[in-house]
């Protein structure tokens, strides 16, 4: 495999890793060089199960600063608090947020010129080389032996998000179980028709 991992303490799921690539190769650079945002605030933004939590995870664990996870559902002001301490003891901070990039709407004015001014960071869409990482990485958490020869018939089918990849696999993983048949061919194709649907042109 030819992914990045970045390594996470084991939590209560055991060790978790980070996948590095095209989508959020940018991200990491940024967050190794927290100092130097502005007013040392950045806020993470990007689509469902990309990997925004894990990296508010590794950015806290480096010891490079504060992280707060869903920072778009706390109460404005307390958020706007520990952004006023964040800023007082000069800890960069961290804010990771569920809305797309442009759609977190804040109605307290001192907090919206604040994170206005702060580095936007987004998550983009994984290319070929990333989602075969992927595909690998959610198979290998489930036990689950996929080849090259797997990544190179899905990889080009495949939904091309986080989200996506991570619902084929554990359609691949279910099918099988079903079955109670090794993840070949005809489980993969009929994992692909259950997650892009049937009519799929990238099918054939």
């Amino acid at each position: 495999m030819s992914q990045i991992a970045l390594p996470l303490r084991a939590g209560k799921d055991g060790p978790a890793r980070i996948i590095v690539g095209n989508a959020n190769a940018a991200v990491v650079d940024a967050l190794a060089a927290a100092p130097g945002w502005p007013f040392r605030t950045a806020v993470l933004h990007g689509p469902p199960r990309s990997g925004k939590s894990l990296l508010a995870r590794w950015f806290a664990e480096q010891g490079a600063g504060e992280a707060i996870d869903e920072a778009d559902r706390i109460d404005e002001t307390v958020l706007f608090h520990r952004w006023n301490r964040a800023q007082e003891s000069g800890t960069p901070l961290l804010l990771v947020s569920g809305a797309s990039e442009g759609q977190w709407t804040i109605a307290l004015p001192d907090l919206r010129s604040r994170l206005g001014a702060a580095l936007h960071l987004s998550i983009g869409t994984p290319d070929d080389a990333m989602l075969a990482d992927l595909l690998m990485v959610h198979a290998e958490l489930r036990g689950l032996a996929l080849g090259p020869d797997a990544a190179a018939y899905l990889v080009p089918r495949a939904e091309r998000s986080h989200l996506g990849v991570e619902r084929l696999v554990a359609a691949i993983d279910r099918l099988s179980l079903e079955r109670k048949v090794a993840p070949t061919l005809s489980v993969w194709r009929d994992a692909l028709e259950e997650i892009v649907g049937p009519e799929e042109p990238r099918l054939l």
